[in-house]
């Protein structure tokens, strides 16, 4: 797949989020308060704060599409990163409003009855969300793009929140008030964890994390078959957006030529850029076989 149609179909699932998303909201709000319901009303606020984090990954995409350049040699790809980290933020502050009002309401309101209406919005609520959490996850792990991955797990956290909404929503309905604003505060624990979730993956790419799985291996395993590729060491992963960028050392026999090393070391990089499609750039170093070499690193 090519650069640009990555980002093409990232935006096409973000746009698509983004006005569903938009019905949702305008739905639940009105919901929850012709409805007289505490735990709908917070899913309409959650679902409002929710375009904050689609607007912050609608820019990182824009902004991660862009080619490397001067100033950013390895790309834009962090900005995916970036706003991940945003989407984590805005989901774990969203848990945290919910679950003080949850407790406010406990503490000092006399629970109501909520309509129909409210248990009717927190049921299509359910539906869309996990069809809107499918769709994204999907593409998202096809492109290894973490901003999309980060959005498809907010609609994942839409969803579940939904189904306690949903749960305490109808209870109160049928006469048992106290379980509206009980399911608005179990709802807050279930986005809380979710949004720390989110902050530790983006932080870990943030950091140049290592990238997960046995990735690593193969990786290790496809250069070793290059023929006149003596060991394949050192091999390091890091995720750049949508993109992994590589670093790994070969031995080669020393009385090879540089001409000979380099065209051993371009298969390589071909072999890789072949094999996985999420590479963005492969950076190997030569050193001879058999050799003691020691390696100059100050991190």
């Amino acid at each position: 797949m090519q650069r640009t149609e990555r980002f093409d179909h990232a935006d096409r699932v973000i746009r698509i989020g983004f006005w569903i998303n938009a019905v949702l909201m305008v739905m639940k709000l009105s919901a929850g308060y012709w409805g007289r319901s505490d735990a709908v009303f917070a899913d309409g606020i959650e679902s409002a704060c929710d375009f904050i984090a689609i607007s912050a990954t609608m820019l990182a995409l824009r902004l991660g599409r862009q080619p490397y350049d001067e100033q950013h040699p390895y790309g834009h790809g962090r900005a995916e990163s970036l706003a991940a980290l945003l989407v984590a933020l805005v989901i774990a502050a969203t848990g945290i409003w919910i679950l003080a009002d949850a407790i406010r309401t406990i503490l000092q309101q006399e629970p109501v009855r909520p309509g129909w209406i409210a248990v009717a919005a927190a049921a299509i609520t359910i539906v869309v969300k996990e069809w809107l959490y499918r769709f994204s996850a999907a593409v998202g792990n096809r492109l290894q793009s973490p901003s999309l991955l980060a959005l498809a797990r907010d609609h994942r956290k839409d969803a579940l929140t939904s189904i306690a909404t949903l749960a305490g929503v109808s209870g109160a309905a049928l006469g048992w008030g106290i379980l509206d604003p009980l399911a608005a505060a179990l709802t807050s624990l279930v986005i809380l964890r979710i949004g720390w979730t989110t902050f530790q993956e983006a932080a870990h790419d943030l950091m140049d994390g290592s990238v997960h799985g046995d990735f690593i291996a193969e990786v290790t395993a496809l250069a070793a078959t290059v023929p006149q590729v003596e060991q394949v060491h050192e091999i390091r992963a890091r995720r750049s957006g949508q993109y992994i960028i590589i670093d790994l050392k070969l031995e080669m026999d020393p009385l090879m030529t540089v001409k000979a090393s380099h065209d051993v070391a371009t298969t390589v990089k071909q072999l890789i850029f072949e094999q996985f499609h999420n590479v963005g750039d492969v950076m190997i170093h030569i050193n001879p076989r058999d050799e003691e070499h020691e390696d100059l690193i100050r991190l």
